[in-house]
C-alpha cells in the first residue's frame, strides 16, 4: 500500500496539474470503486464541478470542489492515478476516467479493486471514514516540537514498530517506511517507548522526519511489483536507498552486519541484529 511520501507525491503532482480545472464527464466501469454511492450519484455530483485544491490526510487523497463538497482517493493496495490524453491508450483495470473542460484526464487504475474514490460534503466525510477523525501528527505537512513528540511517544506503550505504523500516532507511515524509520535511529522494533533515553527519543524524532521528507523528495518507493507509479507513471526512486526494509540477507551500510527478517503480527520486519539496540 503507498504510504505518506507516495500519496504526497501523488498530492504534488496534482497539485500542478488539475487544480483549476473543471470537470467535463465522468465514466464509471464497474461498480466496486464508487461503491459508497451508485455510479450515477458519483457521476452527477462531480461532472461540472471544479477541482479548488488537494489535500492529503495520511494515506487518503482528498480533492476540494467548487461545489462545497469533496473528492476523496484512497489508492490501496494497487491504485494508481494517472494524468493522461483522451487519445492515449486506456490501460486495463481502468475504473474512473475524469475528463476535464480544457482538455486531458485523470485516471483511477487499479488491478485489485481495494482502493475507491467517492463524493461526499465535508460535515460527512468522518462519518464516511471515522479513522480521519483521530489521525495522529503529520511529519511533513505539519511536523510538531520534539518535546511534544517526547510526551506523545512516552505516553504510549505499544513496541516502537505497531505504535509508528498506528494511524492514531502518525498518520501515513506503514511497513517500508517504519523499517527506514527505525534503521536510522538505530532502535529495534520491538523496544517500548519507555526504554529509550532522551538520546533515543532525539534520534527517533529526527529518523522521522528526514527519511519521509527525504522519501518525498525521490518521488517515493516503488517496489518490485510495481505497482506505485507517480501521476505520470513514473515508478520513484528512494527503494533505491533503503537501508533495511526488503534487505533481508544484505549487509548493513552502516556496520556490515547481514540484514535480518523477522515475523511481527502477520508482516515482515528488516533490521541490523547489530546496529539496533
Amino acid at each position: 500500500m503507498p504510504e505518506l511520501p507516495e500519496v504526497e507525491t501523488i498530492r504534488r503532482g496534482l497539485d500542478r496539474e488539475v487544480v483549476g480545472k473543471r470537470v467535463k464527464t465522468v465514466e464509471v466501469s464497474g461498480t466496486r470503486t464508487v461503491r459508497r454511492q451508485t455510479k450515477k450519484q458519483f457521476i452527477s455530483r462531480l461532472e461540472g464541478a471544479k477541482i479548488t485544491g488537494v489535500d492529503r490526510r495520511g494515506k487518503y487523497l482528498v480533492f476540494k470542489l467548487d461545489t462545497g463538497e469533496l473528492m476523496v482517493v484512497h489508492l490501496r493496495m494497487s491504485g494508481q492515478l494517472l494524468r493522461a490524453q483522451a487519445r492515449e491508450a486506456t490501460p486495463k483495470h481502468t475504473h474512473v476516467v475524469i475528463t476535464f473542460t480544457q482538455g486531458g484526464q485523470l485516471r483511477f487504475v487499479d488491478p485489485r479493486t481495494f482502493g475507491e474514490v467517492f463524493v461526499t460534503a465535508p460535515d460527512e466525510l468522518t462519518k464516511e471514514i471515522p479513522e480521519l477523525a483521530s489521525l495522529g501528527i503529520d511529519p511533513v505537512d505539519d511536523p510538531i516540537p520534539w518535546v511534544n513528540f517526547r510526551h506523545m511517544l512516552l505516553s504510549r506503550t505499544t513496541k516502537l514498530k505497531p505504535l509508528l505504523m498506528d494511524q492514531s500516532f502518525i498518520a501515513g507511515l506503514g511497513n517500508i517506511y517504519s523499517d527506514e524509520i527505525l534503521w536510522e535511529a538505530g532502535l529495534r522494533h520491538d523496544r517500548v517507548p519507555q526504554t529509550l533515553s532522551t538520546m533515543e527519543i532525539r534520534r527517533l524524532y529526527r529518523a522521522i522526519v528526514e527519511v519521509l521528507h527525504e522519501a518525498v523528495k525521490h518521488r517515493g518507493s516503488t517496489l518490485g511489483d510495481q505497482q506505485y507509479v507517480d501521476l505520470h507513471g513514473r515508478p520513484g526512486e528512494y527503494q533505491l536507498m533503503h537501508q533495511a526494509y526488503d534487505r533481508e540477507g544484505q549487509a548493513c551500510r552502516r556496520c556490515r552486519t547481514l540484514i535480518v527478517r523477522e515475523k511481527l503480527g502477520s508482516r515482515s520486519t528488516y533490521y541490523c541484529p547489530n546496529c539496533q539496540v
